[in-house]
């Protein structure tokens, strides 16, 4: 069998900063690289509360998954990295505001440190609609 595999690449969610795609899609599933609560137009991290910066990063998500033929309502996983268990409640609150009805599988951890020492970063996989 084989599965079609394609790089998606798009302004609405920052570039990659390293050796890596935004997201692949492979078959009828998206795969988004982990995302940091930058600003897509300067590639700078976003200043504000965990809140604030959660956001940041689910609307790079969002703009990921439509530029892959998907959306917030398709992910199926999300992965979030904390630089701080204790911003747990504060994003889970932020998070909820996205994903309010019949959320995706999720697990959560505190890293150790995360790219560009930002407090938050989320990875999602997502059926293309």
């Amino acid at each position: 069998m084989t599965i079609q595999r394609s790089v998606v690449s798009t302004e609405h969610a920052p570039g990659a900063i390293g050796p890596y795609s935004q997201a692949i899609i492979a078959g009828d599933l998206v795969f988004c690289s982990g995302q940091l609560p930058m600003d897509p137009s300067t590639g700078q991290l976003i200043e504000g509360s965990i809140e604030e910066q959660t956001r940041r990063v689910l609307d790079n998500l969002s703009g990921l998954l439509e530029a892959a033929g998907s959306s917030l309502k398709h992910v199926v996983k999300t992965t979030i990295f904390l630089a701080d268990m204790n911003d747990f409640a504060a994003v889970n609150g932020a998070y909820g505001e996205y994903f309010d009805n019949e959320p995706p599988a999720r697990s959560t951890v505190q890293a150790a440190r995360l790219p560009r020492d930002a407090r938050v970063e989320i990875e999602a996989i997502a059926i293309r609609a």
